[in-house]
């Protein structure tokens, strides 16, 4: 089951080659919130179509979500119990869609899947990454 709320455990190596989707339409509205919280980061969560669990498409923002310059704090405490919740969405306003340390953190600890989205925030300007913070493929669709 994928889920944002798993037990900290070790993954076989095989685990870390997941294929994730994303539709067209979600990550449009991702790129469009980046925009417009631009020059600050946005923060949100990824969520999975019930039967296509592995199709992101939705993205679930957390009430008191705080956005500054150089961080998107997320209030988990307001997290729903929601097991169609896999992984996290933030956008950096440099043109890079790397993971800091802090992101590395937070992806090791919530979630199976975790997009950056980077300034001009365009169809080529982001990335998805793994749980261990290794960069992966997900299929826009």
């Amino acid at each position: 089951m994928y889920s944002f709320f798993r037990k900290k455990q070790k993954h076989k190596q095989n685990n870390t080659r997941e294929k994730w989707k994303i539709t067209r339409r979600c990550l449009d509205m991702i790129l469009e919130s980046a925009k417009s919280t631009y020059p600050n980061e946005f923060g949100g969560l990824l969520r999975v179509d019930e039967k296509q669990r592995d199709t992101i498409v939705e993205i679930v923002l957390l009430p008191g979500t705080v956005s500054g310059d150089a961080h998107a704090i997320f209030r988990l405490h307001m997290l729903p119990i929601d097991f169609s919740i896999v992984g996290t969405v933030h956008s950096h306003p440099g043109p890079y869609p790397i993971p800091s340390d802090a992101d590395l953190q937070l992806f090791s600890k919530h979630g199976r899947v975790h997009i950056i989205v980077a300034s001009p925030f365009t169809i080529n300007s982001w990335k998805g990454y793994n749980y261990n913070g290794q960069e992966i493929e997900i299929e826009v669709i």
